[in-house]
């Protein structure tokens, strides 16, 4: 259980929102949660997949999930959408955070001393041109989370060994930063879908749908159009071939708009066209 360290009250703790998030304290999951929910006070619960994390919210363990489902710099995370989709379950909002990359080690140690650098694959791909200016030949060693590199130095107590990690996780394990915001694309982020059975948006103006189409030319075109005639900003769509059915696609899809009953007229538009259509969510977009 990853605890709230402010909630020292019982009746405090009583009150507190269960939120599950992916891995340990000092993710970019627990920055997400923390971004979303702001000021709520809220117990944290890692987990080590979305399919544990989904089984927590089914059997009511938790009241919320924070799952990572796009990133500016590789895409679309096509296996929580995916997930979220074929369970039902109905998205409630979105937050955008940067990804920040921060080198740590322990208290004392200096960018000299480093003769081996610990992450996840991905943060070591984000941050390579930093890495190879100033480590070039030094042991890139991948671990299996950004967090997971960090508490393996603090717990390990190992010297001359660096993470390529959170600020949060330079925090949460008391490592020093030794350079701050090493990443080489600087406008990197990573959107996430907030689930909470408790929660409801207000003032709605973004939908997440899932939909199919009848196998026959042109059946797309003709849902942009309309999509378009009513002035929808579609934000995002992603095809994902269906299993079983040879050159068929889902279509995941986000759609912005300012008037509520134009998306509603959109949406009654568009049904009748469609094979198959999953509402995920309608919410208040972050960006």
């Amino acid at each position: 259980m990853l605890g709230c360290p402010e909630a020292d009250s019982p009746f405090l703790y009583w009150f507190m929102k269960k939120v599950a998030i992916l891995g340990r304290r000092g993710s970019f999951h627990e920055e997400a949660a923390l971004a979303f929910y702001q000021d709520t006070p809220l117990e944290l619960k890692g987990f080590d997949s979305f399919e544990k994390m989904l089984a927590a919210y089914d059997s009511a363990e938790v009241d919320s999930v924070v799952v990572a489902v796009e990133n500016t710099l590789s895409g679309g995370l096509v296996r929580n959408l995916e997930l979220i989709h074929s369970g039902g379950y109905q998205v409630v909002g979105e937050v955008h955070i940067p990804i920040h990359q921060y080198l740590m080690a322990l208290p004392g140690e200096t960018l000299e001393s480093i003769r081996e650098v610990r992450s996840h694959e991905m943060a070591l791909y984000q941050t390579r041109s930093y890495l190879e200016k100033h480590f070039p030949g030094i042991p890139q060693v991948q671990a299996s989370s950004t967090v997971a590199a960090a508490q393996e130095i603090a717990d390990g107590q190992l010297k001359g060994v660096a993470a390529v990690a959170s600020r949060l996780a330079a925090k949460e394990y008391g490592l020093e930063i030794l350079a701050r915001e090493i990443e080489s694309f600087k406008e990197n982020r990573t959107r996430f879908f907030v689930l909470d059975r408790y929660f409801r948006p207000e003032k709605a103006d973004k939908a997440s749908w899932c939909f199919t189409l009848p196998h026959k030319a042109g059946a797309l075109a003709q849902i942009l159009t309309i999509l378009s005639f009513y002035e929808m900003n579609l934000t995002r769509i992603q095809s994902l071939p269906i299993p079983g059915c040879p050159w068929e696609y889902f279509f995941y899809a986000d759609i912005r708009f300012d008037d509520s009953v134009r998306y509603r007229q959109a949406l009654s538009a568009v049904r009748p066209l469609l094979a198959d259509l999953d509402i995920m969510g309608i919410y208040k977009g972050s960006f």
